[in-house]
């Protein structure tokens, strides 16, 4: 085939493709689209408008939103009930992966990173004061050294927390190929310190959880940056 050609017969190929996969090009590809350092920035993906959920402090439950972690690098999941044993995203990847590389740094590069998980049961619906008290037990005696102010676990309804559209298309969806039959119960929301989405990942992998911590110093190094450009 002409060189000439092979532009065009590509066009033809992701067309067909937009064509065909239409309704899920906006998970699919924000999920398989690659960290490298070519790219100046992430994408911006718009404000994710939550509503108010609760957390455990001091003990007893305080109302929180999404506005009061501005300024914070947040990266959002969901946590079952049925954990460790079945869990939506992989934990102990997740904490491995995530969770101990934000301690060690947390009074350094990534003291403004919390990682919130929305307490569910294994079809996705909002865990029970009790049930998220053995969450947390589960944690405490799981995780190494557990810090529950920097891995926040939520109480409150995920599916409008992921609730989220981009153009015309949904990322919360209900389906038997999905863990507990719900999208949302196995992705990892990456949030920027004005609450918009920056990135969607899978959590239930080992390769997509190193890429949410790839993307993480990605979009620290961009903030770094513009600290350095505005003195």
């Amino acid at each position: 085939m002409p060189q000439s050609q092979q532009p065009r017969s590509r066009a033809k190929s992701i067309l067909a493709l937009v064509l065909v996969f239409g309704p899920a090009l906006f998970l699919i590809l924000i999920s398989t689209r690659r960290c490298e350092h070519k790219f100046k920035q992430l994408d911006d993906y718009g404000l994710v408008q939550a509503p108010a959920f609760q957390v455990y402090e001091n003990g007893t439950y305080q109302s929180k939103k999404l506005s009061d972690y501005k300024g914070d690098l947040v990266v959002i999941s969901t946590i079952q009930t049925t954990c460790p044993k079945e869990c939506g995203i992989s934990l102990w990847h997740f904490n491995q992966i995530l969770f101990q590389h934000i301690r060690k740094n947390k009074r350094k590069k990534l003291k403004q990173v919390r990682l919130i998980s929305f307490a569910t049961d294994e079809f996705g619906r909002p865990a029970s004061d009790e049930q998220i008290q053995t969450i947390r037990e589960m944690l405490e005696d799981d995780v190494e050294d557990y810090d529950p102010s920097l891995w926040i676990i939520a109480k409150g309804d995920p599916a409008k927390v992921y609730d989220i559209k981009h153009n015309n298309q949904r990322l919360y969806r209900k389906g038997k190929e999905y863990f507990g039959g719900v999208s949302y119960s196995s992705l990892m929301l990456l949030l920027d310190k004005q609450n918009h989405l920056r990135m969607v990942l899978k959590g239930d992998e080992e390769g997509m959880i190193r890429r949410m911590k790839e993307h993480l110093a990605l979009l620290q190094k961009q903030y770094d940056k513009e600290r350095a450009k505005n003195g």
